[in-house]
């Protein structure tokens, strides 16, 4: 969680610092500073309203945090890979939003803690995704199912959870096209590729994973509200979160999509991808606003 704190919320405290600046930074702060700060964060400004409506004047870091705790229904549970056989996660997102390494990345993770990975290239929209995806099979050890250019996404998600299947894998990790959230077409693509899923096994996909881009802020909750509408979201990892200052964000996509965020991304290297908490990102929130007090 250190590496959390310290690179995926450094811009956020940044634009949250500039604010408190000039301020008497102690045990309390104005409430009207708070909001700024909050807004300042990129949390949305009418949930902002409803997290400092009942605060005092001047406002104490504990009355706070209890304010903030109350407004993120999301605890950060700790994502686990469940018992069924082979267990698929489904990787959807729109283009550019860093697909193709958070598969890389979670492969990583799930090998380390002793799973056996399979990866299916189902982004046969773009020969670099297949690529890119092979270059992290190479490196990780890990087999994997790819197709040309071009040839149907849905059968590569078939294949994949086939051979997971023969092969007693425990894994399948299953790349997607980037798709806007408006194209008819894609939609459509995206709910065959879940249909012929379940023709390799019933209980596939075991989770879909949406991949929000942390720069997009806010602004990222329409499309994610589309793709759940399509075809059900369980989860939201959230990448490039080292590279904004719109963390504040996680407070709006938690609220308005009722989904928790497993994972954030905030680099490049394999252990980039780390598990979100819930406490963990408030208190960093916190730290910027306020002197860190003893026993927090």
């Amino acid at each position: 969680m250190f590496g959390f704190i310290k690179k995926g919320l450094k811009k956020t405290q940044e634009v949250i610092k500039n604010v408190v600046r000039g301020e008497k930074v102690g045990e309390k702060l104005p409430k009207e500073v708070i909001e700024e700060a909050l807004i300042e964060a990129d949390i949305d400004y009418e949930l902002v309203e409803k997290i400092v409506d009942k605060l005092p004047k001047e406002v104490e870091r504990k009355r706070l945090k209890k304010a903030l705790l109350n407004h993120f229904p999301y605890q950060g549970e700790e994502f686990k890979i469940g018992e069924h056989r082979p267990f698929s996660i489904l990787i959807i997102g729109v283009n550019g939003a860093g697909k193709t390494t958070t598969i890389g990345k979670l492969a990583h993770r799930f090998k380390n803690e002793g799973y056996s990975v399979i990866l299916g290239a189902g982004d046969t929209f773009r020969a670099a995704a297949i690529e890119q995806l092979s270059i992290w099979a190479e490196k990780l050890n890990v087999p994997i199912v790819k197709t040309k250019q071009g040839h149907d996404p849905a059968a590569v998600a078939f294949d994949t959870i086939s051979k997971a299947k023969a092969r007693g894998i425990d894994v399948a990790l299953i790349d997607t096209a980037g798709r806007l959230h408006n194209r008819v077409n894609l939609q459509r693509e995206l709910e065959k590729i879940v249909r012929v899923a379940k023709k390799a096994d019933p209980e596939a996909p075991s989770k879909i994973f949406l991949i929000l881009d942390g720069t997009q802020g806010s602004s990222a909750v329409n499309q994610a509200q589309i793709f759940n509408q399509i075809v059900g979201v369980d989860g939201i990892i959230v990448t490039k979160l080292d590279g904004t200052a719109k963390g504040g964000s996680l407070f709006t996509i938690v609220n308005q999509l009722k989904l928790p965020i497993y994972f954030v991304g905030v680099g490049e290297k394999e252990e980039d991808l780390i598990p979100f908490n819930r406490e963990e990102f408030i208190d960093t929130i916190l730290d910027a606003l306020y002197q860190p007090q003893s026993g927090e």
